[in-house]
């Protein structure tokens, strides 16, 4: 796809995270692994509900020993065109462990569908989502689910207004903000980003719903492009009286900023959480 003009730096290795990782390569097959074991030993699953008419329109919902303190929900990331639920499972115990229960929707990924589609399709997982469980919604997303998690909370939200309204906190984790820099780079002959939905996809540029909690959380060791972009949206929406957080996690980079997810008692449960 012709990009609309020139870009000034090398976009591609600015989103980069595998090739700036040694070992990397490995991680996808690992987390399955991890994921699939988890799921195996742990009680309380009930997987690939249907959310919508698509195929990848399913999200398996986890339970806690207990009744549910409310709804924890996780987008996962691959640049809006790799993985789903199924890689996932095992970041989904500090929640459980917490009391809370936990969504972990897929979504169509791209070229099959548009950004802008995969917005919409994560407020029917959402949606449906919510009807199981009662109580207040917790949203967080790891990269590409970051951008998918703050989208959901913006002004032009498909979300009904019962739900949005239980909503008490989002955390976006090495979020995608700004998706305008992404028209640079070879990923766009899958994404097909152009200048309007670009703009219109960037959580950064739109304003969000009133008095909301939001969480940018990002690796310290990660690509100076994520943290940017984590620091962009926290500024941005910070003018925009929303109650914005920027945390910067040691020297995590994009990958392992996860792992404390299955801690009920780690930070960055807590702040998905809100405890």
């Amino acid at each position: 796809m012709t990009t609309p003009s020139t870009p000034s730096r090398d976009w591609d290795d600015a989103f980069n995270n595998m090739g700036h990782v040694a070992g990397s390569e490995k991680l996808p097959g690992e987390w399955q692994a991890e994921a699939t074991a988890y799921r195996d030993a742990t009680t309380g699953w009930t997987c690939d509900i249907a959310y919508g008419d698509a195929s990848r329109e399913r999200l398996d919902l986890l339970r806690p020993d207990g009744p549910p303190k409310g709804l924890a929900v996780f987008i996962h990331g691959g640049f809006w065109m790799r993985l789903d639920k199924s890689y996932w499972s095992h970041f989904a115990e500090g929640a459980r462990a917490a009391g809370w229960a936990v969504a972990i929707p897929s979504y169509t990924l791209a070229p099959e569908a548009r950004i802008s589609e995969m917005t919409r399709q994560m407020a029917r997982a959402v949606t449906h989502a919510a009807r199981d469980i009662d109580g207040p919604i917790r949203l967080a997303g790891h990269s590409a689910g970051g951008h998918l998690v703050t989208r959901l909370i913006c002004g032009d939200t498909t979300l009904p207004t019962d739900v949005l309204n239980r909503i008490t906190g989002v955390t976006s984790i090495s979020g995608l903000h700004d998706l305008r820099p992404l028209m640079h780079t070879a990923m766009n002959d899958t994404l097909r980003l152009d200048p309007i939905e670009a703009a219109a996809e960037s959580a950064a540029l739109q304003t969000p719903q009133p008095d909301q909690h939001v969480t940018c959380w990002v690796g310290g060791g990660e690509r100076p492009e994520f943290i940017r972009q984590s620091r962009l949206l926290a500024l941005m929406w910070d003018g925009l009286d929303a109650k914005c957080h920027l945390e910067i996690d040691g020297t995590h980079n994009h990958f392992t900023v996860l792992e404390d997810l299955r801690r009920a008692d780690s930070p960055i449960t807590r702040a998905w959480l809100g405890t």
